[in-house]
Order: C-alpha cells, then structure tokens, then sequence
C-alpha cells in the first residue's frame, strides 16, 4: 500500500509553496530559539578570556606595571594608570557581561579594552590580531543586539520596569 503522505512532489504548485514556507518558518522558529543561548555563549567566552588576562595581571603586579612601561604604549594614559584601568576593565566588565546586567555596557567596555590592548603594541602577531578581531566583533554583537533573553538586563526590564 502505498503511503498517503504530503510529500512536495505529491503537492500540486499552491501546496508546494506552503509546503516550502512552513520549512522556512520552523528553520526561523529554531533559530529564534536559538539566540539566548548563542547570546550567553559569546559572552561566556569573551568574558573568559578577558577575566583571565585580568588575574595574570594580578598575579604580578610589577611586572605588569613593566609591561605597561615598555611594552604596552597606552596612547594618553600614564602607564601606571593605564595598568590599572585596564585591569579593573578586565577584571569587573567580564563579570557584568556574563550576568547580563549592563550587557551592552559591559560589552562597550570590553571593546575598548580590546581596542587599547591592539593600539598600544607596536607589533602584534597575526594570530593574535585574528583573535582581537573575533572577540571585538562578538562584542559589537552583544552591544548592537544586547545580551540575550537570558540576561540579568532582561530579567530586570521584564520584572520592575
């Protein structure tokens, strides 16, 4: 017997057309759904790496602080302060990004960190660049489209505001 199934070759041309576009609009509904959690993904990783970059820089503050004055040439900044500006970015923005709470804030932030850490070496591998250009355009993601629905950010709108 043979079975009596919708199949797009069965459809006459109005069918396969319906056929086609309740594919699409699940394909749609997926990725939807899929955008929270992508979302808390890329802030995740970029949180992850810049949290630890931060804790290397605790580790050892003097060598830090040599670092910014030979190596790192943060443009208008004393070196001094440009250690521990950027250390405090790396430490507390990651935090907020991977809650959620000021997410596009964080993910702002974070940006600029990334921008000054290319900015003031005056060589940077090309590997190392490739990964400065992936995390900032994760960032600029999280910042254009906000940290997702499972973020402290939403939570918060959703609930008092």
């Amino acid at each position: 017997m043979k079975s009596m199934l919708a199949t797009p070759s069965r459809l006459g041309v109005g069918h396969r057309f319906t056929f086609l576009t309740s594919i699409i609009e699940r394909g749609y509904r997926l990725l939807d759904a899929l955008q929270a959690p992508a979302a808390l993904l890329a802030r995740l990783y970029v949180a992850h790496v810049f949290f630890s970059s931060g804790l290397t820089k605790l580790r050892d503050w003097d060598i830090t602080l040599a670092l910014f004055m030979d190596e790192y040439h943060v443009p208008l900044l004393p070196p001094a302060m440009a250690a521990w500006m950027g250390t405090a970015g790396e430490l507390v923005l990651p935090v907020l990004l991977v809650l959620g709470l000021g997410g596009r804030f964080a993910a702002l932030g974070l940006s600029v960190v990334n921008v000054m850490a290319v900015l003031s070496l005056s060589e940077i591998a090309p590997a190392a660049l490739q990964q400065h250009i992936t995390w900032g355009v994760l960032l600029a993601a999280l910042a254009l489209y906000g940290p997702g629905a499972w973020a402290a950010d939403r939570f918060i709108s959703k609930k008092w505001l």
